[in-house]
């Protein structure tokens, strides 16, 4: 006979159910703030959907929170929402859109159960969204398709569902079709009802779309061709088979597929229905020795963001911690995995976009933000009772590389400050050596506009003018303290030290200079780095 469960353990296990976590991925300029806003909107957490740019009237995305993203109307930092709709707790991962920062996107994935795959309907798969999609592939990550700026001139649909089968091998399933081209749109077939739903733009686009509902002979009167047309084309799709089947989407072989127009919030509440009805629980999370740590355990979390100055008038630090078993309680006392050191939550807090109310308690699924933990690293695990340790996340290889000094000697103090946390947070990489010394580190970055961010975050969160001068290393290997002394002779290489974790890189400008000097140097350790390196 097996053991009573606890009270706890049954409480943990039911909110955890209730919990639905997911980010989502797409390329720049697809419309990814846009709809976050829009979520949140139909969620009522916020009165009035932002816009990008924020003209006229119209305020700005609650997710862009950065000056610098408002100024340039993109995505450069992640924003972790939390809400609740229906009778389910929401934590949307809004994740930068643009290239460079795909590190700190991936970052994100390792902390959501779903991800909601975006695309712009007239330029279908885009680069950016290719590859955080093959990072949910690697991670086994269910995807929801959402097909936006069906408003506006683009490919056919049925040509997009070729493009998501034959490039990325996912069966795609919708679970509803546009009635009218793109550009040309009218509303949207509901497979399950089989009736049609007419939305009527809100105002200036910023509030809830009117849906009006159209049994099927109303929707022939009014839309003649185009509502044969899109019955036509769901008569086509039944008979090859694209229905929806829960088993295939949970292991991550197929996805449903929703229509729709989220700067006019037309198909938004229908995206976040299937998110509460179809996206995975979270559930038993992997840990380094192989096995899973049980939702109804005690308390764990990792941390997979560290921000610091979200609100310029605290100037603190936040770190992300994805709960992945148990309860949290603020103030609870918990093992930092790391160090095997006590570690107070006295400051949790619940985070939306850069505002916040203080947390008191939150269960798998859940994002809490630790204000001023200057103590925790990206993935560092927090636990309470027996020890436990959960992957580590991993870091993209730099490939671009710049000194960064101080205009100003008199700033130094300041400067060391502002990139010992550009560092933490993993903004850049931060390399360092004798030759070079204190005073001008080397910047490593995927992206070049890291360099911006950081150069613009020492100005503006630090009061630090930087000079910024790029070095013509395009290429880092790990190397030995003995390769070091073995590279020292070789010209246009040079071996620095990374900040994080003393890991010596050699750093060449291509890939034949490696070659080259591998060859003379068959002794020498020159190890790629991956994922995890």
């Amino acid at each position: 006979m097996s053991a009573p469960v606890s009270v706890t353990s049954r409480e943990v296990v039911r909110e955890a159910a209730r919990r639905r976590t997911f980010a989502v991925i797409s390329h720049p300029d697809a419309g990814k703030s846009t709809l976050t806003e829009a979520l949140a909107l139909h969620a009522r957490v916020i009165g009035q959907a932002g816009a990008v740019h924020g003209k006229g009237e119209r305020r700005g995305t609650v997710s862009d929170w950065m000056a610098m993203e408002r100024d340039r109307g993109i995505s450069i930092t992640s924003a972790a929402l939390q809400f609740a709709y229906r009778d389910v707790v929401v934590n949307l991962l809004d994740t930068p859109g643009h290239a460079d920062f795909s590190e700190d996107t991936y970052r994100v994935l390792t902390a959501v159960d779903c991800a909601v795959m975006l695309l712009d309907a007239a330029k279908g798969l885009e680069p950016q969204t290719l590859k955080l999609f093959e990072v949910c592939r690697q991670r086994q990550i269910p995807v929801i398709t959402f097909i936006n700026k069906w408003d506006r001139p683009g490919q056919d649909a049925l040509a997009l569902l070729d493009e998501i089968e034959s490039r990325i091998q996912l069966t795609p399933t919708p679970l509803n079709w546009p009635v009218g081209v793109a550009g040309h749109f009218h509303g949207l077939v509901d497979r399950d009802t089989g009736g049609m739903i007419r939305f009527e733009r809100a105002p200036g686009g910023a509030g809830i779309a009117i849906e009006e509902h159209l049994d099927t002979a109303e929707a022939a009167r009014r839309y003649g061709g185009d509502w044969s047309g899109a019955i036509e084309e769901l008569e086509l799709l039944t008979l090859s088979g694209a229905e929806h089947d829960e088993e295939s989407f949970q292991a991550a072989r197929s996805t449903p597929v929703l229509f729709g127009a989220a700067v006019t919030n037309i198909g938004v509440r229908q995206l976040l229905d299937v998110l509460v009805e179809l996206a995975p629980a979270p559930a038993a999370r992997p840990t380094t020795d192989g096995g899973s740590r049980p939702l109804d355990s005690e308390f764990s979390g990792f941390v997979f963001k560290i921000q610091a100055n979200m609100d310029p008038s605290h100037r603190d630090q936040v770190a992300f911690v994805r709960v992945c078993s148990g309860r949290f309680t603020r103030g609870m006392i918990v093992t930092h995995g790391t160090t095997g050191r006590p570690f107070t939550t006295k400051y949790a807090q619940q985070i939306f976009g850069r505002d916040r109310d203080t947390l008191d308690e939150a269960y798998p699924g859940d994002v809490i933000g630790l204000v001023n933990a200057t103590a925790l690293g990206i993935g560092d695990t927090l636990h309470t009772g027996p020890k436990v340790r959960f992957p580590a996340l991993p870091a993209f290889p730099p490939e671009h590389f710049a000194v960064v000094r101080a205009v100003d000697s008199s700033t130094f103090k300041r400067f060391r400050r502002g990139i010992e946390q550009l560092d933490a947070e993993g903004v850049v990489q931060v390399l360092r050596s004798e030759l070079r010394g204190e005073q001008a580190p080397v910047l490593a970055a995927v992206g070049t506009m890291q360099f911006e961010v950081a150069t613009h975050r020492l100005a503006a969160e630090f009061g630090v003018r930087t000079t910024l001068d790029r070095l013509p290393y395009e290429f880092a290997v790990r190397t030995t303290l003995d390769g070091r002394d073995a590279l020292q002779s070789e010209a246009g290489v040079e071996v620095l030290r990374r900040t994080q974790d003393d890991a010596l890189l050699a750093l060449f400008p291509n890939p034949y200079r490696l070659r080259s000097v591998a060859a003379r140097h068959p002794g020498v350790p020159l190890e790629p780095l991956t994922g995890n390196s």
